[in-house]
């Protein structure tokens, strides 16, 4: 289904659990969840290596630091903001995420004005893990469909 874009675990590595991959992924997802409580350098940190790349297309990303102001940019828009993990596979060193978002914002997210209504969204992540921490993540998330839903 994916052909070679998924590649090989290292050699002489055990692959990844499901229960394991969870294990790592937790930290970032925790870090989601009403972000403008939390402290998202440290749980970034704990989740991934000090190189780590957040791609939102195949050429543009973020390090851990820039990553880290978006979460608390969003979460100081949608203080309630809640993100699961709804799906997760495992193949070789990459773990796919089937999330989902969930908030109500309280100022302007993406342009649009807060309504008092609420969002629920889905995102798609496949990280990348190196040394039992992820090394790379290429996300996807439907924010147009939450702020259509907001705007209504």
């Amino acid at each position: 289904m994916f052909g070679n874009s998924f590649p090989e675990p290292l050699a002489g590595a055990p692959p990844l659990t499901p229960e394991q991959a969870r294990t790592i992924v937790a930290p970032l997802y925790d870090a989601l969840n009403q972000p403008a409580k939390k402290d998202v350098v440290a749980l970034l940190a704990r989740a991934t290596n000090p190189d780590y790349r957040s791609y939102s297309t195949n050429d543009d990303w973020l390090n851990r630091s820039q990553l880290a102001e978006v979460f608390k940019m969003i979460g100081a828009a949608v203080p309630n903001l809640r993100w699961s993990i709804k799906d997760i596979l495992v193949s070789g060193d990459q773990i796919v995420v089937r999330g989902e978002a969930t908030g109500t914002p309280e100022r302007e997210l993406f342009g649009a004005k807060p309504t008092g209504k609420s969002f629920n969204t889905m995102s798609i992540d496949v990280f990348t893990v190196k040394g039992g921490k992820l090394a790379s993540a290429y996300h996807v998330e439907n924010w147009v469909g939450a702020v259509q839903q907001i705007s209504k």
